[in-house]
């Protein structure tokens, strides 16, 4: 399929995908013509960065990830990389919590002020 196709199938835009393809972070597709002609490995590695980078992740940390051997993708060194990644990101939520948990109990000891029952706060009214 050529790069118009791609680029409607993964949501990316053609700039986007030349741009990965410059980063080595997808392999040169062969050419039919004047024209690069991809196939499902690359829609499948494009999807790939689309979601990581949906997640917080850098071109540069998927530069060091997605490597090729042989032109195959390396997926058990991506896979390690999602499970690093997973666990960051519970690490982030299970701190978001407690901050959320810090902001209620505030907001408890706001309202259950005694000043607070009597008249409404100032900049509330």
């Amino acid at each position: 399929m050529y790069i118009g196709e791609v680029a409607k199938k993964t949501g990316l835009s053609i700039k986007a995908i030349r741009l990965y393809e410059e980063r080595g972070l997808i392999t040169l597709p062969p050419r039919k013509g004047r024209y690069r002609y991809y196939n499902a490995s690359h829609v499948e590695i494009l999807n790939l960065i689309k979601e990581a980078k949906s997640l917080g992740s850098t071109l540069s940390q998927l530069e060091a990830v997605i490597v090729y051997d042989n032109g195959e993708v390396d997926w058990p060194k991506i896979e390690s990389f999602l499970i690093k990644l997973k666990c960051q990101l519970t690490q982030q939520t299970e701190i978001l919590k407690e901050r959320i948990g810090k902001v209620d109990a505030c907001l408890s000891a706001i309202n259950s002020c005694p000043t607070m029952l009597d008249s409404a706060p100032k900049g509330r009214e």
